[in-house]
C-alpha cells in the first residue's frame, strides 16, 4: 500500500507539471518579443515571481487530487473535471503568448476560475486539505484576471 501510495502521489505531480510543461514551452517559444511591447500595469510582478509562484501552485495541485485519489469516498467525475481543468489550464499560456489574444486568455482564466470553484466544492465533503489546498491557486487566479483584464483595457 505505501509503494503504490507514492506511486501515485509521483504519477499525479507528472500528469499535472505535463499541464505547466506545455505553457511553459508555448512561453518560452512565443512570450518575447510581443510580452515586452504590451503595456502592462504598475501591479504587475516582475517575470521572476511566475515561475516560483506556479510551482509551488501545481504541486498543490497534484496533492490535493492525490488526496481525493487516496480517499475512498472518491468519485470518477472528480477525476474527469480535473483533468479538463488541467487542460482548460495548460491552454491558457498558449491563447495568451502564442496567439496573443489577450481578451481569449481573459476568458480562459474565467474558465479556470470556474474549475477551481467547482473542484472546491467537490473536494470539500471528500477531503478538507484537498478544498484548502486549492485556495492559493483560487487568489492567484483572481489575481491573474485582474492582470489579464488590465492588458486587455491597456492595449
Amino acid at each position: 500500500m505505501i509503494n503504490n501510495k507514492y506511486i501515485s502521489l509521483i504519477g499525479f505531480i507528472i500528469i499535472t507539471f505535463a499541464a505547466s510543461a506545455i505553457g511553459s514551452l508555448a512561453t518560452r517559444i512565443y512570450k518575447e518579443p510581443w510580452y515586452s511591447s504590451i503595456n502592462k500595469s504598475s501591479f504587475n510582478p516582475p517575470d521572476w515571481v511566475f515561475a516560483p509562484v506556479w510551482t509551488t501552485l501545481y504541486i498543490f495541485m497534484a496533492v490535493a487530487i492525490w488526496l481525493i485519489w487516496m480517499n475512498p469516498m472518491k468519485t470518477k467525475k472528480i477525476f474527469y473535471i480535473y483533468f479538463i481543468h488541467l487542460l482548460v489550464n495548460a491552454t491558457w499560456s498558449v491563447i495568451f503568448f502564442g496567439f496573443h489574444e489577450i481578451f481569449l486568455a481573459l476568458i480562459n482564466i474565467v474558465l479556470i476560475i470556474f474549475f477551481i470553484v467547482w473542484l472546491i466544492k467537490l473536494y470539500l465533503p471528500i477531503n478538507k486539505m484537498s478544498a484548502y489546498l486549492m485556495i492559493p491557486y483560487l487568489a492567484w487566479c483572481c489575481y491573474a484576471f485582474i492582470l489579464n483584464l488590465n492588458l486587455y483595457l491597456l492595449n
